[in-house]
């Protein structure tokens, strides 16, 4: 059990969390904020800020994680700055047209339109301490300025992005043959196409490598850093951050999600009521998040592929005008289930039902297979994903490519992107799902990590103990609430 020593003032650590503008970060920026709030009620008191846009979807997880006692979190907001091209209203990534994406991170790292509105808040709400999200590298001097601590947050895992910390400035050639080596990394040594890394680091300007640069300075004289993940589950990288100096703290406080008991909602049943339909293990969940954009025609490909199979599947797409092959949905019939709204991914992938999770890659998706016991078939799409990519399938061994190396272009530039056709995904599903497949033996790897991630957060786990950390540290450096907590 953890007991709380109480010296000093009683007073509240008041801490802020301000995420960037994608429900992939608001939403374990939200996560964190109930960690903080619940763990220690008495003493912690959380603040998440968002522009208004973002309001409803903070609220919305907020009410999942409703246990009866209210939430202990608030909401504050700030103005969305205008921002040249962007239509008014369109303040996340998940909203904005494909086209218009890139405005909305340039508005995030522009110390002109964003620092303005955030210094006002940050001062409006004058808080203990605050964890900001990495894009808002000028937070760290409001906080200096106003001398309280400020620790940055990852929602990405540590394999992916130290993998691209080490690669800045070292990629040589963005033409499609050249393959990079991911430098100072332990074993498996990891290569990855350089049309498949990252736009900043493919792009070799020296305006991206100048602000990276500045991000990292910033972080390291950070108070500390958090990182969205657990050493059960990056073991061999979660120590980098202290051990190569850059961050003066590390605290590694993932799964957070799996930390919060979420509330099934009414609509939950029209999932799970098809699933309980479906004998053990044998559907295909298909989700590729809430930010990636794919063609219409691989669209056409993936449904015929999963046509194909003969597989069962659930399948999670976006269809803003995209429509599926003509009478595919009555060839398809009952083994097939199209999703097109938000759907809930944690009760999915945790029902019996599901054997494999072909997934985009995202961090959160990652976290969620892994917690719930599911093997992946892998396709990135944007950004991190296809680093990602070889920490599920060459390190952890939890999954395969859908599509081989060698039978085609990928690519984090969408003009670039082949095609995969159907008659490659579907031979991919039938393999990987066949009893006695590699689908059997990523699942057995998988489970043991499942295992060892509910451990970490569970109390006294490695995860549990750093958030404890983490609270008893801000303590300490505001000079506020209770003394040090022993688990």
């Amino acid at each position: 059990m953890a007991s709380t020593e109480t010296t000093g003032s009683s007073k509240k650590l008041r801490v802020l969390l301000i995420p960037f503008f994608a429900s992939s970060h608001i939403g374990p920026f939200t996560e964190l904020a109930v960690s903080l709030a619940t763990a220690r009620p008495q003493a912690v008191e959380a603040t998440i800020a968002v522009t208004p846009a973002n309001v409803s979807f903070v609220r919305s997880l907020l009410q999942r994680y409703e246990n009866g006692s209210g939430i202990p979190v608030k909401v504050a907001t700030y103005p969305f700055p205008a921002v040249d091209g962007l239509p008014r209203g369109v303040e996340n990534l998940g909203t904005a047209a494909q086209a218009d994406a890139w405005r909305i991170d340039v508005a995030a790292l522009s110390d002109t339109l964003m620092r303005p509105v955030q210094e006002t808040l940050i001062r409006a709400q004058s808080p203990d301490a605050l964890i900001t999200d990495v894009h808002f590298m000028w937070n760290a001097g409001v906080c200096d300025g106003l001398g309280v601590p400020c620790v940055t947050f990852n929602v990405i895992g540590a394999f992916s992005t130290l993998a691209m910390r080490h690669l800045l400035g070292r990629v040589s050639s963005s033409e499609p043959e050249v393959v990079t080596t991911i430098p100072r990394f332990p074993d498996p040594e990891i290569r990855v196409p350089t049309v498949e890394l990252p736009e900043y680091l493919r792009s070799q300007r020296k305006g991206d490598q100048s602000t990276f640069d500045r991000l990292y300075a910033v972080q390291g004289d950070c108070f500390g850093l958090a990182v969205n993940t657990s050493p059960d589950l990056e073991e061999h990288y979660c120590g980098m951050y202290v051990g190569n100096g850059y961050a003066k703290r590390a605290y590694m406080l993932g799964p957070v999600s799996l930390r919060l008991p979420s509330s099934p909602e009414a609509d939950d049943s029209r999932y799970t009521d098809w699933l309980d339909s479906k004998p053990s293990r044998s559907v295909v969940y298909v989700c590729f998040g809430s930010l990636a954009h794919v063609s219409d025609a691989q669209l056409d490909e993936l449904a015929l592929g999963l046509e194909a199979s003969g597989m069962a599947f659930l399948w999670v797409v976006r269809m803003d005008k995209w429509s599926p092959p003509e009478r595919w949905r009555e060839r398809v019939g009952g083994r097939g289930m199209v999703v097109t709204a938000w759907a809930p991914q944690r009760a999915i992938l945790g029902h019996r039902a599901v054997g494999a999770f072909v997934t985009h890659c995202g961090w959160n998706s990652v976290l969620e297979t892994v917690a719930a016991g599911v093997p992946v078939l892998t396709w990135p799409i944007v950004f991190e994903q296809f680093i990602t990519e070889r920490l599920l399938t060459e390190v952890l061994g939890i999954g395969e490519r859908l599509w081989p190396d060698g039978a085609g272009v990928r690519s984090t530039r969408h003009e670039e992107q082949e095609v995969i056709p159907a008659q490659d995904v579907a031979p991919a599903l039938t393999t990987f799902m066949q009893p006695g497949g590699p689908g059997d033996a990523a699942r057995s790897r998988v489970m043991g990590l499942a295992a060892k991630v509910h451990a970490a957060v569970a109390e006294g786990g490695s995860s549990d103990r750093d958030l404890h950390r983490l609270i008893d540290d801000l303590m300490e450096a505001a000079g506020v609430g209770a003394g040090r907590t022993t688990i």
